[in-house]
């Protein structure tokens, strides 16, 4: 990457200073050039500011380190002869009121390892291999494809030993992308991998926000592991957080010994607000989206905690203390129309490449167009299903019939937003226990509740989400300072459940009437909701329709209860022969084998509704997925 030195122009500025600068990146920070490298920095209404570093003995008051100020535009420049890639340096900005700070640049494009805190001069070049996975992706309907998503904090995946023992983003793309193949799923979501102080933050407080985390390797390392996952033929979804940032001194707070990029303290989590109607820092954030997806190629933001986004006094208690809006609201209206700038400027922008908000309100039109008054995500996390399933999951056996409607509820509004069914890294923390260990009975149930939570949420509409461990049954909740534990593996139980959903996984991919009418009631029909009695959930899945014909047909029967059945009747709409696809009672899974070896034949009785039935075997803590074939299938 290069600069010509005189590019500052006064339209780049008015963009700049107007909020519509979406590639600020190409301008400010520390950019390389013949014979040094360009300084440019935000900083208005200071006195002076001061570039110092490795160049130039950490001496702000050498005679190269004062930065010109562009009028009054609060921008300053400087070149330095003989800085180079490599060099660490920070602002040394020199306030009002005559204090010094000494503060890392909001652009660098490298950071410092923890506990240093410098700012990296940096060379973004790479040579990428994926053009065919670009190009591919550019002509792709997300909507109607299928979307299984692994989510995974890279420095907790698997460590060596040691304090510092992070696996190297080179050595994650030899194990960690082979594995998320294997075993079936078709995008990796990683947990903020943006600069952070705090290991214990998870990536979500952040100071660096275009530095990938020193942590594991340079920018061209994380560039090979996003490489390496597309060559493999998997999407990557970035855990992005533009609702707030850290409070430590040497990051965006006070950054002019003021509020300039903040507006206020975040009452639930002691960080700092940005302030979204200054369009400096609206520059900021949009370029830095932009960056993400043309420097690093990401396939998607999810865009974290946009509830305390929307809502002028999300976790505010005190009613003294409330804001409102102009119309009398409690909604952030320059937040909102940062979020719908977002939204557009992306989806116009990048063909294939989504937005996906973690919103927990019921606010309306999330993934709705800006034009017709929606946000402009292309995705929303539907926790009200998250909750309510583990609620019921949790539920001992007896009990379940009372909590019958925590499983169908969430059908009532299913396609009011375009979902993805989470079961992310903030259900097992903070004592909520791992899923599994969320399951009741002993621990025969244990393992056979979990297989069933997995078949429930890949046959029900919406996209996938399962955070990493949850594959393998760990026990204990997630620690961010600790690898997962994968001896858990030469455990018979663990190892058949791994298998199981790698199984699954596959099927999912493999059978679109799981995915491709996804948002529409083309592609689910209730067989029997209301079998709250025998903890039955009865459901079909179709396939989006081709040629004029009907789509892939697929039949869903879940017992939730631990009463078996050998000749259990369901409803279907068509005759043929129904041949069992997966069971997760399968002796392989660790189950007690009740299955249904045979294709069955439809017979013409009325059932549920339905002018034909078949006759199954239902498993205790169990559910099989039927597939509908014309002819008997050899």
């Amino acid at each position: 990457m290069s600069l010509i030195r005189d590019n500052l122009t006064d339209e780049l500025l008015y963009l700049y200073n107007t909020g519509k600068l979406y590639h600020a990146y190409r301008t400010f920070g520390a950019h390389i050039c013949d014979g040094g490298v360009q300084f440019t920095v935000w900083a208005p209404d200071v006195r002076a500011v001061r570039v110092s570093g490795d160049f130039n003995g950490w001496n702000p008051w050498d005679s190269g380190a004062l930065m010109e100020q562009l009028g009054s535009t609060g921008i300053h420049t400087v070149f330095v002869p003989g800085a180079k890639a490599g060099d660490h340096y920070k602002y040394d900005i020199e306030t009002e009121g005559g204090d010094h700070l000494l503060k890392a640049d909001p652009f660098a494009f490298g950071a410092e390892m923890r506990p240093g805190t410098s700012s990296l001069v940096t060379d973004l070049s790479y040579d990428w291999g994926d053009s065919e996975w670009i190009k591919a992706r550019g002509v792709k309907d997300n909507f109607t494809s299928p979307m299984n998503i692994y989510e995974c904090h890279l420095g907790s995946w698997k460590r060596h030993e040691g304090e510092n023992g992070f696996y190297s983003y080179r050595e994650l793309a030899e194990q960690l992308v082979p594995y998320v193949k294997d075993m079936g799923y078709t995008h990796v979501e990683l947990l903020p991998v943006m600069e952070h102080p705090l290991d214990a933050s998870w990536g979500y407080q952040v100071t660096g926000y275009y530095s990938p985390s020193s942590r594991s390797g340079s920018p061209a390392d994380f560039k090979y592991l996003v490489d390496s996952f597309h060559k493999a033929g998997i999407g990557v979804i970035l855990d992005w957080v533009p609702g707030h940032f850290c409070p430590d001194d040497h990051g965006l707070r006070d950054f002019n010994g003021s509020m300039l990029y903040e507006s206020e303290i975040h009452p639930d989590w002691g960080t700092y607000k940005f302030d979204f109607g200054r369009p400096q820092v609206r520059s900021f954030l949009l370029s830095n989206a932009m960056f993400w997806i043309d420097e690093y190629h990401a396939d998607g933001l999810r865009v974290d905690g946009v509830s305390s986004m929307l809502y002028l006094n999300f976790g505010v208690s005190d009613k003294s203390k409330m804001k409102f809006n102009k119309y009398g609201d409690e909604g952030n209206l320059e937040a909102i129309d940062f979020l719908r700038e977002l939204n557009y400027m992306i989806g116009t922008n990048y063909s294939g490449v989504f937005t996906a908000a973690e919103e927990s309100t019921a606010w309306p039109m999330v993934t709705k167009p800006p034009k017709d008054g929606g946000l402009g995500f292309h995705f929303k996390w539907n926790m009200g299903w998250m909750n309510d399933t583990l609620e019921y999951m949790s539920t001992d056996f007896p009990w379940r019939e009372g909590a019958h409607n925590k499983l169908t509820f969430s059908m009532t509004y299913a396609y009011s937003e375009n979902y993805i069914l989470p079961l992310s890294h903030d259900e097992v923390v903070h004592g909520k226990k791992s899923l599994i260990g969320r399951m009741p009975g002993d621990i025969w149930r244990q393992f056979a509740g979990i297989r069933l939570l997995a078949t429930y949420q890949m046959t029900f509409p919406g996209k996938k989400l399962n955070f990493m461990g949850h594959e393998i049954a760990q026990f204990i909740e997630w620690r961010e300072y600790e690898g997962l534990e994968w001896f858990l593996l030469g455990y018979e139980n663990h190892e058949k459940y791994q298998k199981f959903v790698k199984d699954l996984n596959h099927v999912y991919t493999e059978h679109p009437a799981l995915w491709s009418e996804d948002n529409s009631w083309d592609g689910f029909n209730w067989i029997d909701p209301d079998d709250r009695q025998q903890n039955v959930l009865l459901y079909l899945r179709r396939g989006k329709a081709a040629d004029g014909k009907e789509g892939e047909l697929l039949i869903c029967a879940l017992n939730m209860g631990v009463k078996a059945f050998d000749e259990f009747e369901i409803g279907v709409p068509e005759p043929g022969f129904y041949k069992e696809i997966i069971n997760s009672d399968d002796v392989k899974y660790a189950g007690s084998g009740r299955v249904n070896t045979r294709q069955v034949r439809a017979r013409k009785k009325p059932m549920h509704g339905m002018p034909y039935s078949i006759r199954v075997k239902m498993p205790v803590v169990g559910g099989a997925i039927f597939r509908k074939k014309d002819k008997k299938i050899k």
